[in-house]
């Protein structure tokens, strides 16, 4: 590899993650030459841990899903939110939507390894420590990589798709990105031993709202080991002024509410802690002649509904038959075919995210008269079904959710 001048192929892929590897598997199916760049080498860390029901029909259509039910991953049935004495949970079983209403909480570095592998016994050849430096789009598109040992080559194909994450590649190199309508938050988070006994269901994640501020917000993920993700989203100026590092600032913060000071109080704290800031993202455009961007290096919300890797798994299940077909020789519209049926659920998360943080969803979700029907249909954008325009929360969100809003406020 060291040496290698041109690699060639019917698509190149930027990037191994989920995206990359289920849009790899799925055009390998399909006939196609796919080569995967990936700057990283697997297994390596990543958040975006608690998947939603919608990711396993993804992962079954791709063949992956033997692979993935066998690496004793933590079951998932539903979510569970909390708001000091207030507790609610939603079993994704019970949904308005038809389908898949389990699924499992991952530590990414090894369920992204595992779709990689899944993705090379598809047919796919992926090349790691591979990192791209320019691209020249069009109708025969090439891409200028740089190898870890210092080797530069062009790759080049027919079709570019740039499944890169937060790394977001095309949109750096060809001028793309444009700025997120959501405010600027941060999330500071890590991994822990956590040594709970009671008090938590392992087989949903906890949403905790912190006691006085209503858009600051932790998440607890909990693992199959006995280990759990922890993490906490608010505003870089809500978070940067609060004293001592970034360990000291998530602890001060998990102990500032009573129920997960509890639940925390036995967990060893052995892994460093990270922060990420200013992760919502968005772009000009999906597509461009020669390339389309899938997942995250397109658009990304916000972690509060753990909607990123079904958004990045359903663009690529998207972009896939499209592609094949441009690929035969028919003709396609991206826009029409790929951007706009994603947008589609992209902004029925919008809409339920904007509500969390400005109270509206919480007042919702947390509200005691709750019609069965209604707390099906919001189970089922929960659970990742956010595609589906049967549902009136999903045809008609903002408008849906601001009468419920209203309907369970006048209750109160």
């Amino acid at each position: 590899m060291k040496h290698m001048n041109r690699l060639e192929a019917d698509v190149i892929i930027i990037g191994a993650g989920p995206s990359g590897a289920i849009a790899a598997a799925q055009l390998c199916k399909r006939g196609h030459k796919v080569a995967v760049l990936e700057k990283q080498h697997f297994p390596r860390f990543s958040i975006g841990e608690s998947l939603l029901p919608q990711c396993m029909s993804f992962i079954e259509s791709s063949g992956m899903l033997a692979a993935v039910e066998e690496a004793g991953f933590q079951f998932k049935n539903g979510a569970a939110f909390r708001l000091g004495n207030q507790y609610t949970e939603f079993e994704f079983t019970e949904k308005f939507t038809p389908g898949w209403g389990t699924t499992f909480q991952v530590q990414r570095g090894e369920f992204d390894h595992i779709l990689a592998q899944q993705a090379e016994k598809a047919g796919a050849d992926i090349y790691y420590g591979h990192e791209i430096t320019a691209v020249k789009p069009g109708s025969d598109p090439t891409l200028t990589v740089l190898t870890e040992e210092g080797a530069q080559y062009t790759a080049s194909a027919k079709f570019i798709l740039d499944a890169s994450g937060f790394g977001r590649v095309l949109p750096r190199l060809l001028d793309l990105e444009t700025p997120s309508s959501f405010p600027v938050r941060k999330a500071i988070f890590t991994h822990i031993e956590d040594n709970i006994q009671t008090g938590l269901e392992r087989n949903k994640i906890l949403i905790t709202v912190h006691p006085k501020y209503k858009d600051v917000w932790y998440w607890l993920i909990p693992f199959s080991n006995g280990r759990s993700s922890i993490g906490v989203v608010a505003t870089p100026e809500f978070l940067d002024p609060l004293p001592g590092t970034s360990t000291e600032k998530l602890k001060q913060l998990c102990n500032e509410d009573p129920a997960l000071k509890e639940l925390l109080q036995s967990c060893h704290w052995d892994t460093k802690v990270q922060e990420i800031c200013g992760y919502s993202c968005d772009v000009k455009s999906l597509w461009g002649e020669g390339f389309a961007l899938l997942g995250n290096a397109g658009e990304f919300l916000d972690p509060v509904f753990s909607s990123g890797v079904t958004i990045a798994m359903k663009s690529a299940s998207l972009a896939v038959p499209v592609l094949d077909k441009q690929l035969r020789g028919e003709a396609v519209c991206w826009e029409n075919e790929y951007s706009v049926p994603l947008k589609q659920g992209v902004n029925t998360f919008r809409t339920f995210v904007e509500a969390w943080y400005d109270g509206r969803f919480q007042d919702v979700i947390f509200s005691k008269n709750q019609s069965k029907p209604i707390r099906d249909m919001i189970s089922s954008i929960l659970a990742g079904y956010a595609w589906d325009l049967k549902n009136p929360y999903v045809k008609d969100s903002e408008r849906r959710l601001n009468v419920l809003v209203e309907t369970c406020r006048q209750a109160i």
